[in-house]
């Protein structure tokens, strides 16, 4: 189970109308970000997993076998519309296809709507038609055949035309008897083999936007107080045909019928009452319009009654006890039929739809009292041009499904059953060909129709035959611990810089009054002599703030980055600023004092924000320049010298494969990285015994289909372009990847240089070790569908998993493990450090559970590659140290001056403290004590004869203090 995930005991519902307000308090309440995290976990024992297919959109076969028209094939031959669905997927001619498909999947039930003017050309018995029964016959026997259960509806939109010329279809109080009698016809035909029976499919679409906005058939949209009317007729047409199968059938055919009712979800647009009543009322306009007349009491909701007044029709006492009660379970549907398409402004109340299907479940679950829900249709959609990879419509099922295994795991609803949707792809309706919702592709333009399983049918049976999402070990945390010399440290893009001491620059004389209040009262007129003195590091009181904050977070290692320009202004390493090298010297050396070890970056690149010196930043082409390599090896060799004494740990350059950086640039940073690191190796290694290397930004990269090899190339891909491209000169073959030039040749591209076997030479092994930054994890396909995330030149398309949380980008901590294994992979026993890893959370949540969740996981998957896969890990610094100075990022926040410690602070240091993830009840790590800092050894290195004599002078001094206080005492014992 996931690290930090807690249960929360769920109020119980009492089913009282108004209960679902709770709803929205309730979410809010739960733990951020544990409850967000994915369940792994399996669906009980028995729970039914379905897939569904309507009438209109598959069957096909419209003027076949004696079938009259409907409604459907009426109203897509008017208007704009370019086509109808006459054939739509053929299943009528192709039962064999489809059963083979459902019998692919593993799905326990099928749904399937029967066409009703195929049975009843006219809509009533009277105009019987045997050849259109006989295929829901052949139908129901190959389902019962490969054992799949029939989950059939009576009515999917697809009204007999006759019935609605003649009558004006639903308007008509009349169809509820003429449904009532269809209804029984159904049951006593096909009842002995169904269990569950679904009366009217989504009764809000039916009555709002087939005889109020027009949008559906049959398109009427002439009355606006219509809609109340129709759907009047159809909840008592449903209750008819309930009553008619619980009085003739049920005691024999131990079938359950209900109707299936579509909702959306709604977020409140404000925190106030007011706010949620509103979203309360758009349900009830939408989901409570019917289900309070099925579930409660027979009437419809009372905020639809007092906005709506006399526009709404009313039942009688008989009548709402005749409604009241007529569904055996709760019949949902859920998705894009209904969702961000056919709700409109008139029922949202100024609030934010929302595509929440946990949440919903759960309003259902305490408005209704409990009731059994059997989600009988759920998915997305793709554009119609897609083919048979279907990532989009994948991980919003993946989505729909893992939020229906929370609602049973951890809310306690009672869902019995997931329908996905659809089998196969059809005719959408309004909506034409334009979108594909299908398990299967179907080939529209073949004479047989091909069906050909999506990559979202292969994820929907692998979910089918593990029953859920069982833990597998890779998802349960390790524990263990790092070693002894693991390299604790956080990062920060910059320190504060004060360039004038602020200590004692006060020159005004103060009055201390002790005898009071202890202030300090400043004498007017009297200022205090100049300080002939040198500049000391206790000057700077920035310094001892930042090392304080430092220490408080108790790692042993700090990581920050100089600024090359205001290093060297002038680009002339001879006129360098002493100030601020002074600065940094003081810094780093007030680090040492604290026992933390400065990590010192030469060049953190960023492509906003140029921090060449002036001369080399006016330049037109900036890093094209062929003055940049050398010029920064200068930089380098001034920056060694001055501060090596105290720095051991040096990065050149810090991700310098932005996506910003064209390839001639980058070229010219791997030369400049290299002249920088045979500057330390040949001139500084031997005397100061540090090591030098680079940071490489690596988010990981996963394939959207895991199991598609399609998908493995294009992530493949993204690596070498993104990590290889600047590693593999480095740490490889001191070239660039072979698959990243062979790729820009099919391109015809030749922007990409060429080493010279010179420059060769100088790059390759200029290393000490690999570090790399790392934040999130982005998904890829080859399956192009949204151009704003399509990278052309790569073919790549990039998007989510929906199950991921957010921050602005994907918290995924398995990631880290995937990224460091690639670089073993890569490149063998490198060492490694994580030199950069954080994520964004709002800077005024001081209580940042977020990072708190963030880190755990983060450094747990870091400690899975250290012990489990061998990965040569020797560091974790946590990105960052302040939000001052690297926004959303930090440890500490701020409030004006104050600085706010937040809680991932002290987890952090726990961590640290344990050095991982001690196993409990084991025996604690034993380590070698930490060696104390001795910023002064430096100088018994340099000058053996200086310390010499320093260490005789410290004995004399003490030797005289000793002499002094014994006489002094003897003198006082005479007296």
């Amino acid at each position: 189970m996931l690290a930090f995930f807690i249960f929360l005991a769920v109020t119980p519902a009492t089913g009282k109308p108004g209960d679902g307000l709770r709803t929205w308090g309730r979410f809010n309440r739960l733990p951020y970000p544990g409850d967000k995290a994915f369940l792994y976990d399996t669906f009980p024992k028995g729970f039914i997993w379905a897939v569904g297919t309507a009438a209109y959109p598959v069957e096909g076969a419209f003027a076949k076998d004696g079938k009259g028209l409907s409604i459907w094939d009426t109203f897509t031959r008017g208007g704009t519309r370019k086509t109808c669905g006459d054939v739509g997927s053929d299943s009528y001619h192709n039962v064999d296809a489809d059963i083979r498909a459902i019998q692919q999947l593993g799905v326990s039930h099928y749904r399937f709507s029967l066409s009703w003017p195929r049975m009843f050309p006219n809509g009533t018995r009277g105009s019987y038609n045997e050849l259109g029964t006989n295929y829901y016959r052949t139908l129901i026997k190959r389902l019962k055949k490969i054992n799949v259960q029939p989950v059939v509806t009576l009515y999917h939109w697809d009204l007999p035309e006759h019935l609605q010329q003649t009558l004006g279809g639903w308007a008509n109080p009349q169809l509820v008897d003429i449904f009532k009698d269809y209804a029984d016809f159904c049951f006593q035909t096909f009842g002995d083999d169904v269990k569950f029976w679904v009366t009217i499919d989504n009764p809000f679409v039916v009555a709002q936007h087939g005889y109020g906005t027009g949008v559906v058939a049959p398109g009427i949209k002439n009355d606006p107080d219509l809609r109340f009317r129709v759907g009047h007729n159809l909840l008592k047409a449903h209750a008819a045909a309930w009553h008619i199968y619980d009085r003739h059938y049920r005691p024999r055919q131990q079938g359950k019928v209900s109707m299936a009712l579509a909702s959306h979800w709604i977020k409140p647009s404000r925190t106030r009452l007011e706010s949620l009543q509103e979203c309360q009322c758009s349900l009830d306009h939408v989901l409570g319009w019917f289900a309070r007349p099925l579930f409660t009491d027979g009437d419809y909701p009372t905020c639809m009654k007092a906005r709506l007044g006399s526009r709404l029709p009313s039942f009688t006492q008989e009548e709402k006890e005749w409604v009241k009660g007529t569904a055996d379970f709760f019949a949902l549907s859920h998705g894009a039929t209904l969702s961000f398409q056919l709700i409109n402004d008139s029922v949202k109340f100024d609030q934010h739809e929302d595509l929440d299907l946990r949440m919903l479940l759960y309003w259902i679950y305490a408005e209704y009292d409990k009731p059994p829900i059997f989600v009988v249709q759920s998915g997305w959609y793709v554009l119609g041009n897609t083919k048979t990879k279907d990532p989009k419509q994948m991980f919003y099922l993946k989505s729909f499904i893992a939020e229906t295994l929370k609602s049973i795991i951890i809310d306690r609803v009672n869902v019995i059953g997931y329908t996905a949707w659809s089998l196969i792809d059809g005719y959408e309706w309004y909506r034409e060909y334009g979108i594909r919702r299908g398990l299967y592709y179907v080939s529209f333009n073949t004479p047989d129709m091909k069906r050909e399983p999506k990559t979202s049918a292969i994820f929907y049976k692998n979910v089918i035959q593990k029953n859920g999402f069982p833990e597998l070990p890779e998802n349960r945390p390790v524990q263990g611990v790092f070693p002894c010399d693991f390299a604790w440290g956080v990062s920060a893009n910059s320190v504060q810089v004060e360039t004038t001491p602020t200590q004692f620059a006060d020159p005004h004389v103060y009055l201390w009054n002790v005898s009071n209040n202890g202030e300090l009262i400043k004498l007017d007129g009297l200022i205090a002599p100049p300080l002939n003195r040198a500049t000391h590091c206790a000057d700077y009181a920035s310094i001892r703030q930042q090392v304080d904050e430092i220490k408080q977070v108790g790692v042993s290692h700090f990581h920050f980055s100089l600024n090359w320009s205001a290093v060297v202004p002038t680009g002339d390493v001879a006129n360098p600023n002493t100030t601020l090298l002074g600065y940094y010297r003081c810094f780093t050396r007030q680090l040492l004092q604290a026992n933390v070890t400065p990590v010192v970056t030469l060049l953190h690149y960023t492509p906003k924000h140029s921090s060449l010196p002036a001369p080399l930043a006016n330049t037109t082409n900036k890093w094209l320049s062929s003055e940049i390599p050398e010029a920064f090896a200068n930089y380098a060799r001034l920056c060694y010298r001055e501060l090596g004494d105290y720095v051991k740990m040096w990065i050149t350059l810090n991700e310098p494969n932005d996506k910003e950086v064209s390839y001639q640039e980058g070229h010219q940073m791997l030369l400049a990285h290299a002249r920088a690191w045979h500057v330390y190796d040949l001139e500084f290694r031997h005397s100061q015994g540090g090591q030098v290397s680079l940071v490489l930004h690596m988010n990981w990269v996963e394939p959207a289909f895991s199991f598609s090899r399609e998908d493995v190339e294009p992530a493949k891909r993204v690596l070498h372009f993104t990590i290889s491209w600047f590693a593999e000169p480095i740490f490889g073959s001191g070239d660039y990847p072979l698959e990243m030039r062979s790729w820009l040749r099919q391109l015809n591209s030749l922007e990409l240089p060429v080493f010279n076997e010179k420059d060769k030479k100088l790059v390759k092994g200029t290393y000490d070790f690999f570090a790399i930054s790392h934040f999130s994890t982005d998904l890829v396909t080859h399956a192009k569908e949204d151009s704003y995330t399509y990278t052309a030149r790569l073919e790549v398309q990039y998007m989510v998993d929906t199950t991921w949380i957010m921050s602005p980008r994907p918290v995924v901590p398995w990631g880290l493990r995937k990224a460091l294994n690639w670089v073993k992979e890569h490149y063998g026993d490198v060492p490694v450090y994580v030199m950069a890893n954080g994520v964004q959370e709002d800077p005024s949540r001081f209580k940042d559970s977020l990072r708190v969740y963030y880190l755990y996981n983060y450094i747990n998957e870091a400690l899975k590659a250290y012990i489990l896969d061998g990965v040569n890990l020797k560091g974790y610094f946590v990105y960052a140290l302040n939000d001052q100075r690297d926004p959303k990022f930090g440890l500490y926040g701020q409030v004006h001056e104050e600085v706010i410690v937040k809680a991932s602070l002290p987890n952090y240091r726990n961590l640290i403290r344990h050095n991982g993830f001690p196993v409990q009840g084991a025996a604690p790590q034993q380590c070698p004590a930490a060696p104390q800092a001795c910023w002064g050894c430096h100088v018994l290195v340099k000058g053996p004869m200086v310390g010499f004599l320093t260490l005789v002078g410290s004995g004399v001094l003490i030797t005289l203090g000793l002499i002094i206080y014994y006489t002094s005492k003897r003198h006082k014992e005479l007296y």
